[in-house]
């Protein structure tokens, strides 16, 4: 059986009974059947791996923590995602995938050629839905540091952020990685399905955004994503 790994925002300590939230417990024992008796790995976004036993599989799942080990998965590049909210279940991909690919932060932009757009009222609910994504991305990649999706920024929000040793992705560029000063920190701005303006491309570059191209071929939103941090992971993270 492969190592079972869960997520929960509870402080963990060798020697301490905890009890599962009711998502973990429902999943360890309606849907796998976890037997008693037999170790699982949770973690709560401290950096560390905790080792427990599963005590009891009632209503509550209770589990005994008897090891914390550290965890060093984590890239040495600290790399944000500013993607153009796509639509439906692209951007669940996007958000699972560049969590597996080792991004620290998802930030969803709203942006000029975006087909979707929240409502107000159902900003945090869609929220929530693609955190949980990326904390069961941390789940299945073996992280133990949750990655953050804020909530969906403009381009003026993203622009003002200090520090941010920008790149802005679109096919009429000429810099490419190679050419690049290796970082450790870097944010990459991407646009949705339809890309990204005129506009947006030149008030990125005025505000110090380097734009970036990635090969002749001109990229859906969700490849050039996902190309762009499996790049800059080789050349400069893990």
């Amino acid at each position: 059986m492969k190592t079972i790994r869960l997520y929960q925002n509870t402080p963990f300590a060798e020697g301490m009974k905890v009890d599962l939230n009711n998502d973990n417990s429902h999943h360890l024992n309606k849907v796998l059947r976890f037997p008693v008796g037999k170790n699982i790995i949770v973690f709560n976004g401290d950096g560390f791996d905790y080792e427990a036993v599963v005590e009891s599989a009632k209503r509550t799942t209770c589990i005994n923590i008897i090891s914390k080990n550290s965890n060093n998965t984590e890239s040495k590049l600290d790399l944000t995602l500013a993607q153009g909210i796509a639509k439906g279940e692209k951007m669940d991909f996007l958000i699972q995938k560049a969590v597996e690919l080792g991004v620290s932060r998802i930030i969803p932009m709203n942006l000029e050629r975006c087909v979707v757009r929240l409502k107000s009222e159902k900003i945090q609910k869609k929220i929530d839905h693609w955190q949980k994504i990326a904390n069961h991305a941390c789940e299945q990649s073996g992280r133990s540091v949750i990655v953050n999706v804020s909530q969906p920024a403009s381009l003026d929000d993203l622009l003002n952020e200090p520090g941010h040793n920008g790149f802005v992705l679109h096919h009429r560029a000429t810099l490419d990685l190679n050419q690049v000063k290796e970082s450790l920190r870097a944010t990459i701005l991407i646009g949705p399905e339809g890309g990204l303006s005129e506009k947006e491309v030149t008030t990125a570059e005025n505000a110090g955004y380097k734009s970036l191209l990635l090969g002749k071929r001109i990229l859906r939103t969700e490849t050039a994503s996902l190309a762009a941090i499996a790049n800059m992971q080789l050349l400069w993270g893990d």
